[in-house]
């Protein structure tokens, strides 16, 4: 009987070492939760395109003209153009195609670039890699939420696409103070997408003229440079062909309208556009887009010269 005591006792306290163990094993085991692409997409509102990291010699047309991107829902929506960002689609921008996700793969199919297969990489919380394979070529993009996004950076960081935005420039205004000069005679100025050749001309036609009337008596490059600790006010210089250079304080009225400050003169010009060219419009279900497209500054101090 004190044998079979014993025994008892025994296969019972290898039953509860046995139970013991179990728990702590189940208790130390933590299923890590599975965060699908989808997810990440969706979990900030607005996904800035880092134009400058830009890895490879491709180009994915929707990336290198957005400013930024955002994915709600299964519409893939972007910022193209400067005129209106913050305002337009309450922030997102124009609605420009669908996309789907799974696993790590993205595609988007674009309204007028057609469908694009590319791999996502999450670098941290808020930035992810676009990877397309068949062009060999990454963009970055930063995560942000509309309420905490500085638009207005990133309007006057790219200001120079602003100019872009309308097809001419009419001055409008002209200050009564101010030396007589001869930039006082030019009424247009047309700002164009950069590439080889010229990128700005002047004309001096009577105010009112059809665009497609306007003669362009100037042109030459056009060059925009920062003003110190000033992030409102740009240095906007007219490199005319043969005829030197006049240098202008740039300035911002609203949307549509420019101030132009002539240091050597004193005088004060308002320049207002004229044709806003939307980036990606829609007319009767048909889409169209022109040629304008991000570069890197580099490459912008490059073809601007």
């Amino acid at each position: 009987m004190k044998t079979l005591k014993i025994l008892s006792a025994f296969i019972l306290g290898i039953l509860l070492f046995t139970s013991c163990t179990s728990e702590v094993v189940v208790n130390e085991f933590h299923e890590e939760p599975v965060v699908t692409l989808d997810e990440v997409l969706h979990s900030y509102e607005i996904w800035y395109v880092d134009i400058e990291r830009t890895q490879g010699n491709g180009e994915i047309p929707f990336f290198q003209q957005a400013f930024t991107v955002s994915f709600r829902n299964d519409t893939f929506f972007a910022n193209n153009n400067l005129v209106g960002i913050g305002d337009n689609g309450n922030g997102f921008g124009l609605d420009v195609g669908f996309f789907d996700a799974f696993g790590t793969e993205l595609t988007i199919d674009h309204d007028i670039d057609g469908v694009y297969n590319l791999i996502i990489t999450q670098l941290a919380d808020n930035e992810i890699r676009v990877h397309d394979p068949v062009l060999n070529t990454s963009y970055y993009l930063i995560g942000y939420q509309r309420n905490t996004f500085d638009y207005d950076r990133v309007f006057y960081d790219n200001i120079h696409y602003f100019l872009q935005e309308y097809t001419t420039w009419e001055k409008v205004y002209t200050s009564e103070f101010g030396v007589i000069n001869e930039f006082d005679e030019e009424t247009y100025i047309a700002f164009l997408p950069f590439g080889a050749g010229d990128n700005f001309k002047s004309s001096k036609d009577p105010n009112g003229m059809r665009i497609p009337s306007i003669f362009y008596d100037y042109e030459g490059h056009y060059e925009i440079q920062d003003v110190f600790n000033n992030l409102n006010r740009k240095i906007l210089t007219l490199d005319y062909s043969y005829l030197g250079n006049e240098h202008f304080e740039l300035s911002v009225i609203n949307d549509r309208k420019i101030e132009l400050l002539h240091p050597s003169s004193g005088t004060v010009y308002h320049f207002e556009g004229r044709e806003y060219v939307q980036i990606k419009k829609s007319t009767h279900g048909k889409t169209t887009q022109n040629t304008k497209k991000r570069i890197k500054k580099a490459d912008f101090m490059k073809l601007s010269r």
